[in-house]
Order: structure tokens, then sequence, then C-alpha cells
């Protein structure tokens, strides 16, 4: 474990809290996630060795504790991990509002379908099981093809054809479809500008924004510059 060697209380909870990836594991923890195949689907860039790594200084330092769960390990938050819950939320808005750009690799169409999965809105869904074909058209032909298979008790995403009968076909651009997830458009707004398509029957077209409980309006609109723009402007030459 590093140490900044100081009193303050920011840098104490950094000595824990600034390693790579540890904050993402919490906010997959905090997600819900609770069985370490799950939490690698939540970070895949993430490797398996690290991640145990990530799990046990998270352990050892008392924010995690692991349980056995047959033949399975269930990690969950203590009350100090739990009390990360509005940090996390904190970062999130605070990179909404002044870190807007969004590089190509950034986007991830497993993670964001994982992530799509994890909060549908399942009290909305029809009875048995719904399934939403995603198309993506800006990306290579091996990761084209999703399928978000949704009931009210469970929820998957698979990158093969799981041979279940399709409600709702959605074609769009992993850009478009990240942009909606993240509020900065609207379902309503992508139809209209031509970037996301949905066929199926009419009832389940206008339905599928709230099984997969999207915004129906944009977020909050940002300031004219980011934190980005600036340090940009900063480094220009004179």
């Amino acid at each position: 474990m590093g140490t900044y060697y100081q009193f303050c209380p920011v840098s104490k909870a950094l000595e824990v809290l600034d390693e790579r990836w540890t904050l993402l594991v919490v906010r997959e923890l905090l997600m819900g996630s609770r069985h370490f195949n799950d939490l690698r689907r939540g970070v895949p860039r993430m490797s398996p060795a690290l991640l145990v790594k990530r799990l046990q200084r998270l352990e050892r330092v008392g924010v995690v504790e692991r349980y056995p769960d047959g033949n399975k390990v269930i990690y969950r938050l203590t009350p100090a991990g739990k009390d990360l819950q509005p940090i996390v939320d904190s970062l999130g808005d605070w990179s909404m509002r002044w870190l807007p750009e969004l590089g190509d690799e950034d986007l991830d169409p497993h993670l964001l379908l994982w992530d799509m999965r994890r909060q549908v809105s399942r009290t909305d869904l029809p009875p048995g099981r719904t399934v939403v074909h995603v198309q993506f058209e800006d990306v290579t032909p091996k990761s084209r093809r999703w399928w978000l298979v949704l009931a009210e008790d469970d929820a998957d995403v698979c990158d093969f054809d799981p041979g279940l009968p399709v409600a709702v076909t959605v074609q769009t651009s992993l850009r478009c479809l990240t942009l909606l997830w993240r509020g900065e458009t609207s379902w309503r707004e992508a139809v209209r500008a031509g970037d996301l398509t949905a066929t199926g029957s009419r009832t389940a077209t206008r339905a599928v924004p709230r099984w997969l409980n999207v915004r129906g309006a944009p977020a909050d609109p940002r300031p004219s510059y980011s934190v980005v723009g600036r340090l940009a402007a900063d480094l220009r030459p004179n």
C-alpha cells in the first residue's frame, strides 16, 4: 500500500481507493455484482489476476467481505464499502457535467449492454421472457449483433442468437446508444434524427424505452466548456 504521509482525511482515503480499477470494482459491487465472473463482466479489460488482487486488498482494509456460496464465493460490501455510494455517484455526476467527451476507445458494446441489462425496469416487462435484438451499425461484424433476454426475475446479455422470439429489433450505432444510455440524448430525438430505428409490434416498439429504463429527456445542460476543453486550450502554444 502506498502512503502520502499526510494527516489529511482525503489523502488517507486515497491510500485505499486511488489504485487503478479499485473504485470501478466498488462500483460493480454497488451495482449488485456478487460473484467473481459477474465482476469480470463489469470490468472486462481488467485481468482476472488483478481483480483478485484488488478484491483481496479491499477485503484487508475492511471495504469488502466474502462468503462461501457452494462452490463459489460471494463478495459483498461492508458498511464502510456501502458508504462509498454517494462518492461514486458524485464522481459520475461530476464527470457527466465536466468531462463529456467520449473517444472511440471508450465505447464498448459488451460493457454498455451489460450495464443496461442490470438496470432493466422489470416491472414494465410483459410476462415471460422478452428478447430485444440490438444491431450496431458501426462496429466489427463480430461485435455487431447482441440479444438482451429480459424477464421479471432475471436478465442476461448474449452475443449469440438464443433461439427465442424477438420482440423488438433496435438498429443504431454504438455511439448513439451509449449517448442515449448516458442521458445525453433521448430515445425520441435519436429516432427523429434517424440515428435509431426499432422494429416490432407497435406495442413493443413503444414500450422498449421503458423496458430498458432509458431517460425520457436529455440530462441537464452542461456549461459551455468542459474541463478537458479548457485544459486543451491552456496547452495550446501562444
